[in-house]
């Protein structure tokens, strides 16, 4: 063997370590998402906690009233919830509509804007004492029962709820890839983790902390993007686990062209990248004091790839599997590794998914996979860089929810 074999044989090896890792990483938490059963929602017939909604929203002048309006209908005592709008950088005719709403509006200007600042300056102008805050982003519509729901939970004792993000449109073949990628993150990252008995993983929007222990964690925190990940290590070292709520639906706008897809993915890619670096040692230190919580979300969430790249890898694995030596051996591992992380990828989907339009929008798959990869050129820029992603959609049009209840 050559020393350029030898090299490439290393490679290889090196590849097939990460990849086997992951595949069955992903592949147990598929699994267990999809036999073990998880607590439903235990939903309160007389409510008793106060909620804090709060909506951090920058520059979403056109949906931003219509998302107010929609929260003030919810199922749940009038005197026991507040909307609170965190209205960065928005158009004065966009307040002072929101002003004739009873909402309480929080204007924000900074001048590198992040949601963990509209945050923080929204805690530091809150004088009323709430129980419970839950986190939402300008696009998110709530099903009617939500709050309740959540009142169920932590009146049971639980202090970190996330519920489950459900697509508000399936309208361009990049909306449903991206309604599909949620699902799946869905099931294996938080039902998954959940059914497994670990801490859910949190999505930056539907998700309910207490709210004196938020106030006081989000005081620590500044970051550009990804603060969710910062967020959720810092409820799990305090002993919380996080409570996946998977009957608790928000709605959230899915992204309809490249472009929208493109600078989401930099950003979540960029969090992942960033925040592997910066909380390795300390998931070990709290590995080695009983944390698994803390260590798998910390390390093992973040040190498996995309599932973009994936589906790149996976395909390149098998087909380098036949130039290393001995070939039969490599080729049966590397398809073997195939199979089980396609069958992790759709135990993910929900069946309502799948029908014509799916199979059409994965056309779009390998343009998907390419601005992927393109991201990786980008990441020092999303780091420093807050990107911003225009919603526009006021309604839930999402036709495979025909036979659940509109919210």
């Amino acid at each position: 063997m050559s020393f350029l074999e030898k090299i490439a044989y290393l490679f290889y090896l090196l590849l097939f370590a990460l990849l086997t890792f992951s595949v069955l990483y992903l592949f147990i938490l598929s699994f267990a998402g999809r036999v073990r059963r998880i607590k439903p929602a235990r939903i309160s017939a007389t409510p008793k906690n106060d909620i804090a909604i709060m909506v951090a929203a920058y520059k979403e002048d056109g949906i931003i009233v219509s998302t107010a309006r929609n929260l003030l209908t919810l199922d749940y005592p009038a005197g026991l919830y507040t909307v609170y709008i965190l209205a960065d950088s928005f158009r004065p005719e966009t307040l002072q509509e929101l002003r004739r709403l009873p909402v309480e509006v929080i204007e924000v200007l900074f001048e590198k804007s992040t949601k963990a600042k509209s945050l923080n300056a929204a805690f530091s102008r809150i004088d009323r004492k709430h129980d419970i805050v839950l986190i939402c982003d300008a696009d998110n519509i709530l099903e009617k029962d939500f709050l309740r729901k959540l009142d169920g939970e932590f009146s049971a004792g639980e202090r970190a709820v996330q519920g489950q993000r459900v697509a508000k449109n399936l309208d361009s073949p990049f909306a449903i890839l991206d309604a599909c990628s949620e699902a799946i993150g869905n099931h294996l990252f938080r039902r998954g983790s959940n059914a497994l008995g670990l801490s859910s993983s949190v999505i930056g929007s539907g998700m309910a902390f207490d709210f004196s222990e938020m106030r006081q964690i989000m005081s620590e925190i500044d970051a550009t993007g990804g603060f969710d990940k910062i967020l959720q290590l810092k409820v799990v070292e305090r002993g919380h686990s996080i409570r996946y709520l998977h009957d608790g639906a928000i709605y959230d706008e899915k992204i309809g062209n490249s472009t929208a897809f493109s600078n989401q993915r930099k950003r979540w890619v960029s969090s992942q990248h960033q925040y592997l670096k910066k909380y390795f040692l300390p998931s070990f230190r709290q590995l080695f004091r009983g944390n698994f919580n803390y260590f798998n979300l910390g390390i093992l969430h973040n040190f498996v790839p995309p599932r973009s790249f994936l589906f790149v890898l996976m395909p390149l694995l098998v087909v380098m599997s036949f130039f290393v030596h001995p070939m039969l051996y490599w080729v049966i591992a590397s398809g073997t590794l195939l199979v089980l992380f396609v069958l992790s990828m759709m135990m993910g989907v929900p069946s309502e998914l799948v029908n014509r339009d799916l199979f059409r929008a994965m056309l779009r798959l390998p343009r998907a996979v390419f601005i992927m990869f393109g991201t990786l050129l980008h990441l020092k820029k999303a780091n420093k860089t807050f990107i911003h992603t225009v919603h526009t959609k006021t309604e839930v049009s999402n036709p495979a929810l025909k036979n659940t209840t509109n919210p």
